[in-house]
């Protein structure tokens, strides 16, 4: 496993980082997020990314047991603010943020996160609060850096412009070899001001792994046929992009790799670029990914792919 140096930090990331979303403490039991926690570790993993709306708190319970044994300098962890929680919990209000901040280390059972991430932009609170806020809770020793997830360059540039404030470090956006947004702004804006990106759905909701093909039925395990991704995920899936990813296949092979890998290399190709997210719901999923760290690949593979998707990703 390569790491990377997150901003203007002097935390040093896993290329490939373990996330929480929609499996530890929803929809992957116990035994197995067990698994896939132990393995992340064996394969040098060391950043974790969670937040409170995963599950609503059932996620950062789950992390928390699990990482009750080890050694708190043994991972880097992350979690995240915005989405309700309840009725009247959510957004970025110095309240929410001090309140939340507290019921995620106490699930976490920790006494503070490596990074708080604002998980979207509040516009019905002043971004001065917020920021404030997120500074309080660095002072007070509970987050040791900041950072923020889909923000436009315009909220980006607005929080860099405020004074005696914490300064962000990470910035977390989709992104992908089918979906490039942050390439036009968000990341050259990012690289000029100390802060790097720790990218989610990297493989495009598992598109990019090149087991979706075209005109097959979805398989029976895949987040496709879930209740609360497959409607998500219909963009995703249509044909003109499903009919492209096979076409990638061959260049993987050319490059002595599978499909995945080459998906998350071409992510890990930017230098901006600090970890790519992966979900697991089997170790074996964890081993295919982190092999992808330190892959050297051919940049012209990497240029032929671009023009095979140029046109079907799914709305620049």
């Amino acid at each position: 496993m390569k790491y990377r140096k997150l901003g203007a930090s002097d935390l040093n990331v896993s290329e490939i980082s373990l996330g929480s979303w929609l499996t530890y403490g929803v929809g992957v039991e116990r035994d197995k997020a067990k698994a896939c926690v132990d393995r992340a570790f064996e394969l040098g993993i060391n950043f974790i990314d969670t937040a409170n709306v995963y599950g609503r708190g059932a996620a950062e319970t789950v992390l928390g047991e699990m990482l009750a044994e080890r050694p708190r300098d043994s991972y880097i962890l992350a979690t995240k603010v915005f989405f309700p929680m309840s009725a009247t919990d959510k957004g970025l209000s110095r309240d929410q943020i001090l309140k939340q901040m507290d019921a995620s280390l106490k699930r976490l059972r920790v006494d503070h996160v490596d990074l708080y991430q604002c998980h979207r932009y509040d516009a019905e609170t002043p971004l001065e609060e917020t920021m404030e806020a997120l500074s309080e809770v660095v002072r007070q020793g509970k987050a040791r850096y900041i950072g923020f997830s889909e923000w436009s360059p315009q909220q980006i540039e607005a929080a860099f412009a405020l004074k005696g404030v914490e300064r962000f470090v990470s910035s977390q956006p989709q992104y992908s070899l089918l979906w490039r947004r942050p390439e036009d702004k968000v990341i050259p804006l990012s690289a000029a001001n100390g802060v790097s990106q720790i990218v989610w759905s990297p493989l495009a909701q598992g598109v990019l792994s090149g087991k979706y093909a075209p005109g097959a039925a979805t398989p029976k395990d895949s987040r496709a046929s879930s209740d609360s991704m497959g409607q998500m995920m219909q963009n995703w899936l249509r044909p003109e992009i499903l009919e492209a990813v096979q076409k990638l296949k061959p260049l993987a092979q050319e490059a002595g790799c599978t499909l995945t890998q080459f998906s998350l290399a071409w992510v890990l190709r930017e230098p901006n670029i600090a970890s790519a997210i992966v979900g697991a719901s089997r170790p074996a999923q964890l081993d295919e990914n982190a092999a992808a760290s330190g892959l050297v690949i051919d940049p012209e593979l990497f240029r032929k792919a671009e023009a095979i998707v140029a046109g079907v990703e799914r709305v620049r």
